[in-house]
């Protein structure tokens, strides 16, 4: 059964970041982008206890779709070559924010350890028993991710809003492809992807020692 217009589908997430990465292993940003906006709908699928997290996507969304309908787009085809392109240029804030607080690098920075709690998450409940707790798989794959760039007042808030969360079988047949056993199945075909993304990215960051931009 097709999702509802403007319903998260776990189709689209993988066809976004499947097609992310060339062959030279280059980032594609409009690819990532489509990615996000499903990620983002899956977020909001989930209730107002996220919006913490898919507000903030959402901004940052925003500013890059800015950037790659810009009048310098060329230069934010690709991941690669928006990062050579703003430092080249002077245009990150390396080490406090001043100048420019919505570079490209910044702001993709922010959806990468963004995506990185995802990709936990989703993987918890891709490989978890039928009745584990998603409180405690969401829990754990926040705490090793995003939970270390929040204040703690927000990290107390995530974890007592995690507890409500539904069952795995619930948030599996909110990936809109089936039953839980086809939405297991297209994690599996899904996630890959997504640990490629994220593994290009942290390696180009590392690279240039952009892990811990202000």
């Amino acid at each position: 059964m097709a999702a509802a217009p403007g319903a998260f589908s776990l189709r689209e997430v993988l066809a976004g970041f499947q097609e992310c990465v060339t062959e030279q292993r280059e980032v594609l940003l409009g690819p990532y982008l489509c990615g996000w906006r499903g990620l983002v709908r899956f977020l909001n699928g989930l209730g107002a206890i996220f919006s913490f997290i898919s507000k903030d996507a959402v901004a940052k969304i925003q500013i890059m779709e800015n950037y790659c309908g810009g009048e310098r787009r060329e230069e934010y085809r690709t991941l690669q070559a928006m990062v050579r392109y703003e430092l080249s240029g002077g245009l990150v804030d390396l080490q406090r924010r001043s100048a420019h607080p919505d570079s490209g690098c910044r702001t993709v920075l922010r959806l990468h350890r963004a995506l990185r709690w995802l990709q936990l998450f989703l993987e918890g409940l891709r490989t978890a028993r039928q009745d584990a707790s998603t409180s405690a798989i969401c829990t754990d794959s926040y705490n090793a991710s995003l939970a270390a760039y929040h204040p703690w007042v927000v990290r107390k808030a995530a974890v007592v809003a995690f507890c409500t969360l539904p069952s795995r079988d619930a948030f599996l047949e909110v990936m809109n492809v089936g039953g839980p056993e086809e939405a297991v199945e297209m994690l599996g075909d899904a996630l890959p992807h997504i640990r490629n993304v994220y593994g290009i990215t942290q390696e180009l960051y590392e690279q240039h020692h952009l892990l811990d931009l202000p």
